[in-house]
């Protein structure tokens, strides 16, 4: 059966805390991967974000600390999940504001520099309202 870590209650989430995760650019990379695949392993979330594994694991949980993903543990294997609902009830609005941002990187040629599938891909659901996620 599928463990979980802990999480703070939808309640319990701190806009600070969740901004706090936000600020950081390669936290705002997993954020925008998660948004275009829902439910990733920690591993394929982070094959194209060049940085040791105890950094990838330090912005995991700042992420899940923060309350912004949900992480659920099978055996040997991470699946992360952004908590849409609850950052919806909690800070309504926020998540289309970040997802915004999101997109207007993705879609400025300075700074992308991965595929075009991939672009097309990240900016159909960053531009896709929370609501439908």
């Amino acid at each position: 059966m599928p463990a979980e870590l802990s999480h703070p209650d939808t309640a319990d989430l701190e806009l600070a805390a969740v901004m706090h995760a936000l600020s950081d650019p390669i936290r705002l990379q997993l954020v925008a991967c998660l948004a275009a695949d829902e439910g990733e392993n920690c591993g394929e979330l982070s094959q194209h974000i060049e940085l040791h594994k105890s950094t990838l694991s330090h912005h995991y949980r700042v992420l899940r600390e923060a309350g912004i993903t949900r992480t659920t543990v099978t055996g040997r294997t991470r699946v992360m999940r952004l908590r849409y609902a609850d950052l919806q009830a909690r800070f309504p609005g926020l998540l289309d504001v970040v997802f915004r941002a999101l997109a207007d990187i993705v879609e400025d040629d300075e700074k992308w520099t991965g595929s075009p599938e991939d672009r097309a891909k990240l900016l159909a659901a960053l531009k896709r309202p929370v609501a439908s996620h």
